[in-house]
């Protein structure tokens, strides 16, 4: 049977995150769910030679009730610019960054004008560097519990709640630009900018077996 699972959408998701989606044939991106403050929907880790740094999209409207599909990013603040440069700054040097940048650089500068479109678009590039065949569509409408064969993995990977990684993923080290001691669930372009084309192998490595 073909593992369905059910998940939200980050910015540049981490490695953890694809760990828990590595036996999943199908996923299917939750699209009617309301945004939920200080979480990976709008940021991600990378490691610069700081150790781990935040990347932060900010966005127009955090107030209220806001549906996903109606957050809008805010290009009015430099945030792009800084993250391109923080990103340079970090894996200009790595082993495999020519490789990969101009995709990301072309995902990220087309200014997506809303953040699920932007997440979902830079899942696809994710799913395309780890050479993963597996089918991926949205939800047609909110359900609190998903039918049955659904494996719901919403919010699991959760910024208050780290202990909930030990369910999905084990740190299995590569060699990363900085620093002798590894950092463990960076986002996934830490991992591709580093190990190329061993990349899909490690996350496999990094998933817990049920």
């Amino acid at each position: 049977m073909i593992l369905t699972a059910l998940i939200e959408t980050h910015y540049l998701p981490s490695i953890a995150y694809f760990a828990a989606l590595h036996s999943a044939g199908e996923i299917i991106l939750e699209r009617h769910e309301h945004y939920v403050k200080q979480s990976y929907r709008n940021r991600c880790h990378i490691i610069s030679s700081q150790g781990k740094e935040n990347l932060i999209v900010p966005l127009t409207s955090k107030h209220g009730k806001v549906f996903i599909t109606d957050l809008r990013i805010d290009h009015g603040q430099k945030w792009l610019n800084n993250h391109w440069r923080t990103i340079l700054s970090a894996y200009r040097k790595a082993a495999f960054f020519e490789h990969y940048c101009e995709d990301l650089e072309k995902v990220l500068f087309k200014r997506a004008p809303f953040l699920y479109d932007q997440n979902v678009e830079l899942l696809s590039l994710c799913l395309k560097w780890l050479r993963w065949d597996v089918t991926v569509r949205e939800t047609s409408a909110y359900e609190k519990v998903p039918e049955a064969g659904v494996f719901d993995l919403r919010s699991v990977i959760n910024v208050k709640k780290e202990e909930n990684l030990a369910k999905f993923y084990r740190p299995a080290t590569y060699h990363q630009v900085f620093g002798n001691t590894f950092v463990e669930n960076a986002s996934v372009i830490d991992l591709v900018f580093c190990a190329g084309p061993q990349a899909a192998q490690i996350v496999q490595a990094s998933a817990v077996r049920k």
